[in-house]
This record gives C-alpha cells, sequence and structure tokens, in this order.
C-alpha cells in the first residue's frame, strides 16, 4: 500500500495512507513516530499519526484530490504522469523496496528466464497435468499493487499477458496483502514476487516452507528493483504547509527518516535500502 501524510487543519493530528509492505513490517509506523519525536524536540506541539489504506494507485489519487500533503509510492511511470499533470510538486527517493519448482528453475537464471519457464511449464501442464510433480502455478496479488505491476512488466517483457484470459488455469489471481498472498503460494506450492520487506517480516512458518530464487538488488538496472518516492502536493492542506515541507527535509536526513531506515529490522534483518 502506498503512503500520504497530512496534518488536519486546526487539531494536531495526522494520515497516513500505508504500503502494504512497509506498512505491515511497521515502516512507516516507526518513520511517522521519529519524525513526531522529531518535531516535538524542536519545538513543535505534539501531534499524532493515524493511518489511511490504500495501494499505489489510491494513495496518487489521495495525493490528487489533495485529500494527503505526500504520499509514498512505487510506481515510476505512474508519478511522473502525476507530476505532468501538475498534481506534484517532487519526487525523492526515499529507499530502495519464491521449495518446490516443478519449472525447474536455476540459481543462474535471470530474472525474465525464471519468468519465461514458469510461464512455457503452466501453459505445458494445463494441456498436459503432469503426474509425478505438482503442476506449475504462479500466485499474483493482482491488485493493481506496485507488487502487481512489477510482476505484469516482466510478464509483458516476455511477451506474456496470463490475466488476459478469462481465467488462466496456471496463473492464479489472488488480490491480497503480501502476508496473506505469501502463505498462500506458500500452501498452494506456487512461485510468486513478494517484495523484500515482507519476506523479512513473515513467520518462520511460512518462509520456512519457501525458496527464493531470485533477490533483488539496489542495481539500478535490475529488473526487480522496486525503490519507493515519496511525492509532494500540489497544495498543502491549509495550516500544513511547514510542517509538511520539514518532513520532506526528514525524510532525506542522514539522522532523521533516513536513519531508521537504516536501522529498522525485523528478525534480525534490515528490511530496506536508504537512499543512494
Amino acid at each position: 500500500m502506498t503512503e500520504g501524510m497530512t496534518i488536519q487543519k486546526g487539531v494536531a493530528s495526522g494520515y497516513v495512507s500505508r504500503t502494504v509492505g512497509a506498512g505491515q513490517t511497521g515502516l512507516v509506523q516507526a518513520w511517522a513516530d521519529a519524525f513526531i519525536q522529531h518535531m516535538v524536540v524542536k519545538g513543535h506541539r505534539p501531534f499524532q499519526v493515524a493511518w489511511y489504506m490504500g495501494d499505489t494507485t489510491e494513495s496518487l489519487a489521495f495525493l490528487s484530490a489533495g485529500d494527503v500533503d505526500v504520499a509514498l509510492t512505487y510506481n515510476p511511470a505512474a508519478e511522473a504522469r502525476v507530476m505532468r499533470a501538475g498534481q506534484a510538486t517532487k519526487i525523492i527517493l526515499c529507499w530502495l523496496d519464491p521449495k518446490s519448482n516443478p519449472a525447474g528453475l536455476a540459481d543462474e537464471d535471470d530474472i525474465l528466464t525464471m519468468f519465461s519457464k514458469i510461464a512455457s511449464c503452466g501453459n505445458a501442464d494445463v494441456a498436459t497435468l503432469p503426474e509425478s510433480r505438482p503442476p506449475t502455478r504462479f500466485l499474483s496479488r493482482f491488485d493493481k499493487s506496485a507488487t502487481n505491476i512489477k510482476e505484469s512488466l516482466i510478464f509483458a517483457t516476455i511477451g506474456q499477458v496470463p490475466w488476459a484470459l478469462d481465467y488462466s488455469k496456471w496463473y492464479h489471481q489472488y488480490p491480497r496483502f503480501p502476508r496473506e498472498a505469501l502463505q498462500a503460494a506458500s500452501l498452494l506450492s506456487e512461485y510468486t514476487l513478494i517484495d523484500k520487506g515482507a519476506w523479512l517480516d513473515a513467520p518462520k512458518s511460512i518462509t520456512s516452507t519457501l525458496k527464493i530464487f531470485k533477490m533483488g538488488s539496489d542495481d539500478a538496472d535490475d529488473p526487480l528493483l522496486n525503490p519507493a518516492h515519496l511525492l509532494c502536493g500540489k497544495e498543502p492542506l491549509p495550516g500544513n504547509e511547514s510542517i509538511s515541507k520539514e518532513f520532506v527535509t526528514w525524510v532525506l536526513s542522514r539522522d532523521g527518516g533516513q536513519k531508521v531506515i537504516e536501522k529498522f529490522s525485523k528478525n534480525g534483518k534490515i528490511l530496506y535500502s536508504k537512499a543512494p
């Protein structure tokens, strides 16, 4: 889900529309808590932050409608469109967000080869159901989330559009949050694409039954790279002008938002990479 933050006019409170991954792992709340403390130390009166739930598409709509001051999103193409429409004034990079192997994925395969194997084997298994192994299936969150869009772009790159069929027997449409989707993939022995933070935050009872075939990196050319961007609204809500600008500055600060990202961990592992 994506994130937007605003301070309501006349009262000391705020709203954050959060990404499923960063929201479920707790990063957004850790960010908000640290920012509130930062502002109070600077002399600002205490305020609260509540949550808006929404995916990338919904958060950009919140921003465009002026319902939030900032939105945390994962879709560069949609972000650029909002900028061109004059509905956002700035985009800043704030962090860089599959044991059964019926398709025969190999560690040395690149991600396009892996998706090609899944599609090819999935189609073959639909024609002739395998007897000695489970059929090849791919679980898609199919919810317009950043992860769903990333997965769709990879499939389109290899010339596959399984969602275009009325019902694809190997392309499992499962519009749920990351943790629930990961659990379903585990129970059903399906391949899936998940953000790293959600994987590291998932219970061991789920991850222990799954194998990672390809982990994304911070390399700008990595097709699995899915960086999060903070967009600033064209017109901050009345009374929020100074604090929304302060939040953007704080997000980029090495001792502020970036420090929270750098130290935010679950199960002893850092979930996100700070902005370069």
